[in-house]
């Protein structure tokens, strides 16, 4: 059986965990919103009409933070429709997935949802047919205390002030796709504007200015580039969005994807710390990784379903993942921590049916996607200080990739408690590793998981949620020196102390 080494030791310090690496994303598209988090007259739903069920399966996701409304949505999103009486609020053509929106749920129920959830929301603004003036406005309805016209509308909608503090200037507007598409110029120039009246309203905002919407695209870096140009010193964080998918077969090559993220993100380290230099700016800008999952199928922006129809909540990109899909999301996870002196911010796209960790069926069962796992305990955890992780692995070779370590690995440290998080990504056999955790002082392992079945494309559904589940595994620690045997297509995470 071939064998992998890693060393770890709490002075391999990367950075703090940050609790937003463990967001999502609520968009209206498909069913996220309607028949996903809200459906009033489902068993489960509350007062508000949202689906308990499905509150219950976000806090045991370990969710921190929500991105909402879009995505692509919101480019063409009127906030206003989605506050005040229901029965007030219009309908209106969502262009970006071709379908109706009833704005029966919008701003007001966002902002009680993630109240209900236990999370931060993070606020998209629409910076694609709509611009400074709109933004201002969305901000004083949100944020203000009272005393003015829009503050006071809130109030008389029952909501005290919403305090969101993490914003996104707009989303994807590199993409021909997206309803007022721009030049890196004409973005970062309105982006900037409306960062600098924003913060005349707040100082203390939290901005993200639009990346690339994939490093596959024509203008990626030079898109970075010029944006930052214009916005470096009005904002915190630029964004990066990546799907990854293994629609050709190639599963050597997806289940190194998250490879592929780790360039990603070090090429924008790279370019904002360019655009730093050209600056003469000591400012650091992070990585808001607020677009990120395994995606199967078309990719289309606007809609995978009939083309002449206009329908409300369609079902849209509901795939249903294997557990080689929640290997490769483990992964990435691994590689978000790994990064995280940059990104600050990641979210899983999306929290519902679309793309998601959760399934739901309209008056029926919620339950669990695969994927769904290496998140959630993950989330739970991960706490202390991110710790480098050096590894002495086989490797496997990639049509996409190279050659690429078989096992990857990263390791929290929090008060003398060691989680280790690490995946097995070949397709041939297990590996035996070694982990030398002598230099950690822990004696006892508390926990230890696999996400792992010798069928790969192994899903749950509603009839069987459970066929996909964390199982317990052996994991020997003896003097200093913790062995476990790590399955062909594998995620596990461990869970040590020094009681």
């Amino acid at each position: 059986m071939p064998s992998a080494n890693l060393t770890i030791d709490p002075a391999f310090t990367i950075a703090p965990v940050n609790r937003r690496t463990f967001g999502t994303f609520v968009e209206h598209m498909g069913r996220c919103v309607y028949t996903g988090i809200y459906e009033p007259g489902h068993a489960t739903a509350d007062e508000d009409g949202f689906r308990k069920d499905v509150l219950e399966l976000t806090r045991e996701l370990g969710v921190s933070v929500v991105r909402y409304p879009g995505g692509n949505f919101v480019s063409g999103y009127r906030w206003e429709d989605g506050v005040g009486p229901r029965p007030d609020r219009p309908r209106r053509l969502d262009l970006a997935w071709h379908s109706v929106e009833t704005n029966e749920f919008g701003l007001d129920e966002f902002s009680r949802w993630c109240v209900k959830a236990g999370v931060e929301p993070m606020m998209a603004i629409n910076l694609g047919t709509r611009g400074v003036q709109e933004a201002l406005d969305l901000l004083e309805y949100t944020n203000h205390p009272g005393g003015t016209t829009l503050s006071d509308l809130r109030e008389q909608h029952g909501a005290s002030p919403y305090g969101i503090k993490l914003w996104c200037l707009g989303n994807e507007l590199d993409g021909p796709w997206q309803v007022g598409h721009k030049t890196p110029t004409e973005y970062g120039r309105l982006a900037a504007e409306t960062a600098r009246a924003m913060r005349m309203i707040d100082r203390d905002l939290q901005l993200v200015a639009c990346g690339s919407s994939s490093s596959k695209m024509p203008l990626f870096g030079t898109w970075e580039r010029d944006v930052l140009r214009e916005t470096y010193e009005f904002v915190e964080y630029i964004s990066c969005h990546a799907y990854y998918g293994n629609d050709d077969g190639d599963t050597a090559s997806f289940l190194a994807s998250a490879v592929d993220m780790d360039h990603f993100i070090e090429s924008v380290v790279a370019t904002a710390d360019h655009v730093g230099a050209e600056l003469k700016s000591s400012k650091k800008i992070g990585i808001s990784f607020d677009e990120w999952n395994v995606w199967y199928g078309e990719r289309s922006r606007r809609t995978d379903g009939p083309g002449d129809q206009w329908e409300v909540a369609p079902r849209r990109i509901e795939d249903e993942y294997n557990v080689t899909d929640a290997v490769v999301v483990g992964n990435l996870l691994i590689s978000l921590l790994r990064h995280s002196d940059r990104v600050g911010v990641a979210c899983l796209a999306q929290l519902a049916n679309v793309i998601a960790p959760i399934m739901t069926e309209p008056g029926g069962a919620a339950w669990r996607q695969p994927t769904f796992h290496p998140f959630a305990i993950t989330s739970r955890l991960a706490a202390g200080q991110v710790l480098r992780v050096e590894t002495d692995s086989p490797v496997v070779t990639t049509a996409k990739h190279g050659d690429v370590s078989a096992v990857d690995a990263v390791a929290t440290y929090d008060d003398g408690k060691l989680a280790v998080f690490a995946v097995n990504r070949s397709t041939e056999g297990p590996i035996e590793v070694t982990i030398d955790v002598s230099r950690s002082g822990v004696s006892t392992i508390d926990e230890a998981v696999i996400v792992h079945d010798e069928d790969g494309l192994a899903t749950n559904t509603a009839n069987h949620p459970d066929r996909i589940t964390p199982q317990q595994v052996d994991a020997q620690l003896v003097d200093g020196k913790l062995t476990i045997t790590l399955p062909a297509i594998s995620w596990t995470a461990l869970s040590l102390s020094t009681n």
